[in-house]
């Protein structure tokens, strides 16, 4: 066990697989204590066993992302059997639906946007108000590539992860003066349960066959989970609190996060 993070109180959505267990993992190998939350009851408290057996502190609180009501359940249960709340990462997503602008179904679109968007602003809205008046706090929103890239037949995954990346820097800014820091990061590419959901859909093998086929590449490669290393320490080393002076930018696993450091001080020296 560490103590990179001893004494801070996490809560991760989208926790019961992937990346959101992962971070939870390496989290609470470094002594914070962790809420788990997902839909997933069974994959929660499993994750919350396995911490256990590593020496780390967690519990977890099933929830749905996109409604209000659960999202102040999550922080509450957190905020009395662990504390207050100085660590966010949004994790949870989904990958569809997929096609074209005029054939997908409006409302899963539009539902879609609850979990990019909605998800991350109530957390948001629930746990910056602590991290502001304490004058110190970590927000991460799991974001993606696809926030910077035209993907063809993934419109509602794109837009929600291009409003995460902006959503995170106007916070950033907002919360600057507060000792706030808000990242927005692209968590890597690993055969999650999403991308299994993904590779096994009607219309992602219809619309999107080369993206179908690299998933289905991963899932056979040797070291498909390489980047859910990768991407829990990525978080870990922003939560340390290193990083400050990167807050409120999008950050990819290949960044170089202290040449960045560097780059933003002599920018700041400079005067740019």
């Amino acid at each position: 066990m560490g103590e990179l993070l001893k004494g801070q109180v996490a809560i991760i959505t989208g926790a019961g697989r992937g990346f959101g267990r992962a971070i939870a993992m390496r989290f609470a190998g470094e002594g914070a204590a962790v809420t788990l939350t997902a839909r997933s009851a069974g994959e929660l408290a499993a994750a919350v066993e396995d911490i256990g057996r590593i020496g780390g502190r967690a519990i977890a609180v099933p929830g749905d992302v996109t409604v209000p009501e659960d999202v102040d359940r999550v922080v509450s249960t957190t905020e009395k059997e662990l504390g207050p709340v100085s660590i966010l990462v949004s994790n949870a997503g989904v990958p569809g639906p997929f096609g074209p602008v005029w054939s997908v179904d409006p409302e899963q679109w539009v539902a879609a946007q609850y979990v990019h968007i909605r998800a991350p602003f109530y957390y948001m809205q629930r746990v910056m108000p602590g991290m502001t008046q304490r004058r110190a706090g970590t927000v991460i929103l799991v974001s993606a590539i696809a926030s910077r890239i035209v993907a063809p037949y993934l419109s509602a995954y794109c837009l929600g992860k291009i409003a995460q990346t902006r959503l995170a820097a106007v916070a950033a800014a907002e919360a600057r003066e507060f000792g706030v820091n808000v990242y927005s990061i692209d968590p890597g590419f690993v055969y999650t349960g999403m991308a299994e959901h993904t590779a096994n859909h009607p219309d992602a093998q219809r619309w999107l066959p080369g993206m179908v086929e690299r998933l289905r590449s991963v899932r056979e490669s040797p070291h498909r989970n390489a980047d859910l290393v990768r991407c829990a320490q990525r978080c870990l080393d922003l939560a340390s609190g290193r990083y400050s002076a990167l807050s409120g930018r999008y950050l990819e696993l290949g960044d170089d996060l202290d040449a960045a450091v560097r780059e933003a001080a002599a920018g700041k020296a400079a005067g740019t």
